[in-house]
């Protein structure tokens, strides 16, 4: 099943709910787009176009291209934002139910931890509970840096 409405991947990636810089960079079969939520400017998601709750159930072609596509993004993530850290993890449950599965790219600076005084997966729960959305326009423009710098050689 490639697209589930009413699954917030499926609606980004469809355009029934509005996405925040729009595409970053696709291959045959996934999308990177800059992440919906109040994890920062230059966070990433990186998520399979078709609808897959389990890393188990994806293919061998889109595991071939997970890991890969993965080091890209955390490259360009790098090189934008020079992170103290760049954080991966796999997200893939709402309300305790399975639900399409992304990674997460997150640059965290000295800065976001010495604001939260935490780091690792409780800045990530400390981030969720201030809820501070970036905004647009500065979301939009590291999608246009991100674009480039996927677009450039590898």
């Amino acid at each position: 099943m490639l697209d589930v409405p009413g699954c917030l991947a499926c609606d980004l990636t469809a355009g029934r709910v509005p996405l925040p810089g729009g595409l970053i960079h696709e291959t045959e079969r996934w999308r990177v787009e800059h992440c919906v939520g109040p994890l920062g400017v230059g966070t990433l998601v990186a998520k399979p176009k078709r609808h897959v709750l389990r890393v188990a159930e994806l293919t061998a072609e889109e595991a071939g291209e997970q890991g890969p596509l993965i080091c890209r993004c955390a490259a360009v993530v790098d090189r934008l934002l020079a992170p103290e850290q760049t954080y991966v993890c796999l997200w893939s449950h709402a309300g305790g139910e399975p639900v399409h599965i992304h990674y997460v790219i997150q640059p965290v600076t000295r800065q976001v931890m010495d604001r939260s005084g935490v780091h690792g997966p409780r800045l990530q729960v400390e981030m969720f509970a201030r809820g501070d959305v970036p905004p647009e326009a500065e979301v939009a423009e590291f999608a246009r840096a991100a674009r480039r710098a996927f677009a450039g050689p590898e």
